[in-house]
């Protein structure tokens, strides 16, 4: 979520919406042209040619293997642009633990400044 509120990568967060749009409208429609299709290649091959339906399981094949090549791609890209930003964009904190060596009015010091750090910092 750190990722999405950064205001930096716009133009990344807007190819990640678009592909998300395209992916909740193209799933359902690849779903349900593949299934016309396997479902006319069943009638083509009971009362009709086999040529037809070998050409109808060939279209559907190609629908899916061209879905399923657009979906892995996306991801992919989408993954290496997470793991680019999780790698360049790190922030720690190294919290000193309280000592008895140090004087109270230094501990309560120390207390302080980690009380205002920043919440997208990572403790350590």
């Amino acid at each position: 979520l750190q990722w999405l509120r950064n205001p930096g990568p716009q133009h990344e967060k807007r190819t990640l919406f678009g592909d998300m749009v395209c992916f909740l409208f193209i799933t359902p429609l690849a779903t349900i042209s593949g299934w016309l299709c396997l479902r006319g290649a069943v009638d083509h091959l009971h009362f009709s040619s086999r040529l037809e339906a070998v050409g109808l399981i060939a279209l559907t094949v190609a629908l899916f293997t061209i879905y399923l090549f657009w979906t892995l791609v996306s991801f992919r890209y989408h993954c290496r642009l997470y793991n680019e930003w999780r790698r360049t964009n790190q922030r720690v904190i190294l919290l000193i633990p309280k000592s008895a060596n140090i004087p109270s009015n230094q501990q309560s010091l120390l207390g302080l400044q980690s009380l205002k750090r920043n919440s997208k910092e990572t403790i350590v």
